[in-house]
């Protein structure tokens, strides 16, 4: 997963029909994909966590393949599961360093159920 500071997210420019941010209470399975090349998802606060669900639909469902961002209250506990909902990117909060937060990814060698990325369970993958 691609870790972003918050100087350097850039919010898609207006007009701009690659990049779109969807809202958090929107339906992902309405979003028109054509021609997008990045979804930024938006966590309001870190209790608020549709944009998980929005971010797996993308991904599982949709077959989105281009960059799903999230935005917004992302603490570096959740990265780890942003990155199995589907998640590619993550615009850390002013102050984060950028280095705790790419220690969640070495916490964890590798996990027994599918997820949006890796949809095989562990098991299925070893035979």
């Amino acid at each position: 997963m691609k870790l972003l500071a918050a100087q350097d997210h850039q919010p898609p420019a207006e007009g701009d029909a690659r990049t779109v941010a969807l809202p958090n209470d929107a339906d992902a399975m309405a979003l028109p994909l054509e021609g997008v090349e990045r979804v930024d998802l938006h966590f309001p606060n870190f209790t608020d966590g549709r944009a998980f669900s929005q971010a797996f639909l993308l991904r599982r469902r949709r077959g989105f393949a281009g960059e799903i961002r999230a935005t917004g209250d992302v603490l570096i506990d959740q990265l780890v599961q942003m990155q199995r909902t589907g998640f590619s990117s993550a615009v850390l909060r002013e102050g984060v360093d950028a280095a705790d937060a790419q220690r969640q990814f070495e916490r964890f060698s590798g996990f027994y159920q599918g997820d949006a990325v890796q949809t095989q369970p562990h098991f299925a993958k070893a035979a």
